[in-house]
């Protein structure tokens, strides 16, 4: 009787031991698979820790949109200005993205121009897209936003905010947005397990540092 209550007791730890292992595996998979994009993009900073502050500010016509009209959204904020060469080479794909985004239920791409003349910023992207502008462009003129609460002081500077309000990912300097991966991307952050591994200007760091480092 105690040989087969100890077998059973060692059967039974033997399959939580298998059990666990498999869930353990299954979870370290999920989050490679999620940090996937995050890794192969590399942005300058990635985390959950900072909420991205609101903004009031006005279009070509004068209608003013807030950051936080969007919530629910996940939304790429584009800075730029129309004399930064990097910016105006970026547009198109940035236009790609604006154009995929439509396609998608709860993504939103947005940019502030510094620039102080709604008429030369709209001259700038009708030469560089070659037809109209697929997303808002609005207009901060004495950089109160993005200098003063944003900290850009170098164009272009992208931010990925998630539909809470949360900065995810900020990006310097021109990226191809019409890519794949920034799709995916945008997806990822919209979830809210996502992917825990945080980004600093020397690149991956935290306790899931090493799942970017396993995939390099």
């Amino acid at each position: 009787m105690k040989v087969a209550t100890l077998a059973q007791m060692i059967f039974i730890a033997v399959a939580a031991f298998a059990v666990y292992t498999f869930v353990h595996a299954a979870q370290a998979d999920e989050r490679r698979s999620s940090c996937a994009t995050v890794c192969a993009l590399s942005p300058a900073y990635a985390g959950r820790d900072r909420r991205a502050p609101d903004f009031d500010l006005p279009d070509a016509s004068g209608k003013r949109t807030k950051l936080s009209d969007f919530r629910g959204k996940t939304v790429v904020l584009n800075f730029w200005t129309r004399t930064c060469k990097p910016c105006l080479e970026e547009m198109p794909a940035i236009a790609e993205l604006a154009k995929i985004a439509r396609t998608e239920k709860d993504l939103v791409v947005l940019s502030v121009s510094t620039d102080e003349d709604p008429a030369a910023v709209a001259d700038a992207l009708s030469v560089v897209l070659k037809g109209e502008t697929p997303f808002p462009v609005l207009f901060d003129p004495d950089a109160a936003v993005v200098r003063e609460k944003y900290g850009t002081r170098l164009f272009p500077e992208t931010w990925v905010i998630d539909p809470s309000g949360v900065i995810r990912a900020r990006f310097d300097g021109a990226r191809d947005w019409s890519a794949p991966m920034v799709i995916e991307f945008a997806r990822m952050v919209a979830k809210p397990s996502g992917c825990p591994v945080e980004f600093s200007r020397l690149g991956p760091k935290g306790a899931f540092a090493g799942i970017c480092r396993d995939d390099s």
